[in-house]
């Protein structure tokens, strides 16, 4: 069912200075910051040669990031990313195999425009995890 890793992601309390570090101190290449409202949350993606590493921050008062910070003021590993071939399919087999799927169940687009569902950490050695369709 998974296939590869699509991305890593970090929660970070400033977004530019995150950034300014993995572009200028790392040498990574860097996306344009994208506000995703529908998720609570301004996101950049760094380019690495076999996956990505995303930067959250919060957007918004109600954003799950904000209390994700609260917990980790300095910020840390936030979630991880597998790709699926059918989202629906993918939610269907684990939630018959008793794991969690957050919010209503139904696949959101992502920040890559594709469907996504995360999954709940409690059921995944405490790792919250999201799939997204290719």
């Amino acid at each position: 069912m998974l296939g590869r890793v699509n991305h890593i992601a970090i929660a970070v309390p400033d977004l530019g200075s995150a950034t300014a570090t993995y572009r200028d101190v790392l040498g990574a290449k860097v996306s344009q910051p994208q506000a995703m409202p529908q998720h609570g949350v301004t996101v950049v993606f760094i380019e690495l040669d076999n996956t990505k590493v995303e930067l959250l921050e919060p957007l918004g008062e109600e954003s799950p990031i904000r209390t994700f910070l609260g917990k980790n003021p300095s910020g840390g590993m936030h979630h991880i990313c597998y790709e699926v071939a059918d989202i629906a399919a993918a939610r269907d087999q684990l939630k018959q195999a008793g794991l969690r799927v957050l919010g209503d169940g139904e696949p959101k687009l992502g920040a890559h425009g594709k469907p996504v569902l995360f999954l709940h950490p409690k059921d995944l050695a405490g790792t919250l995890v999201e799939l997204e369709e290719v």
